[in-house]
């Protein structure tokens, strides 16, 4: 695994300088306006997963507590000029999503936008989530997946092999199936754009500890 994602983090120190770029059609055509309406539903200690270049940082809430993440140097020195640029306050750290260093229910509220894509295995990340995020906490995902179209979905499976190869993110994960595969029960699910980017929240329902 370590090499996995050694791989995959390399990936994205190499594209850093140019990653805005490249992801520009899509900020325009649907994230931005997510991007902004999903800060008003952060509340309390703030966990963001995969900050990358920092595109969130500008609508961060004034005050709040956040604390961004990320596996890519590259990104984080990004994210770390834009957070100086405009003057936010945050706490950036190199820290791989599968394998946190925070104790257990640090936060009340973790998100994340378009991260799930990239994370190599997400189960083993997304319960990860669940055990840093405290009980009864919120998890909000923004996240594009595979289309559940004959047509699109097969031909995202046939491109996947090159996007992941020469950008690093997968463009045909079920994240939805991911989540419930972690163990999470309570979930909502909306479709941003068509069925291919979808706002997931979570209601962070812990099992109860049962000692043997």
């Amino acid at each position: 695994m370590k090499d996995i994602n050694e791989k995959i983090s390399g990936r994205y120190d190499r594209i850093a300088r140019i990653y805005d770029i490249l992801e520009e059609p899509m900020e325009k055509m649907v994230l931005s306006r997510w991007r902004e309406e999903l800060m008003y539903e952060l509340e309390g200690k703030i966990l963001e997963i995969g900050v990358g270049t920092g595109k969130n940082i500008e609508y961060y809430p004034e005050g709040a507590d956040i604390t961004a993440i990320d596996f890519s140097g590259k990104m984080l020195q990004r994210a770390e000029d834009r957070a100086v640029r405009l003057g936010k306050n945050v706490k950036l750290m190199l820290m791989d999503a599968q394998d946190m260093e925070f104790e257990d229910n640090t936060f009340d509220t973790v998100f994340t936008t378009c991260v799930f894509c990239s994370v190599p295995d997400p189960v083993k990340g997304l319960r990860e989530i669940m055990r840093v995020c405290r009980d009864g906490g919120k998890i909000i995902m923004i996240e594009h997946v595979r289309s559940e179209g004959r047509i699109v979905g097969a031909l995202m499976d046939i491109l996947n092999p090159l996007v992941v190869t020469s950008y690093g993110a997968n463009i045909n994960r079920r994240t939805v199936e991911n989540v419930r595969a972690a163990g999470f029960t309570d979930i909502h699910v909306e479709n941003l754009w068509k069925d291919i980017v979808k706002k997931i929240v979570i209601h962070n329902v812990k099992k109860p500890h049962i000692r043997p």
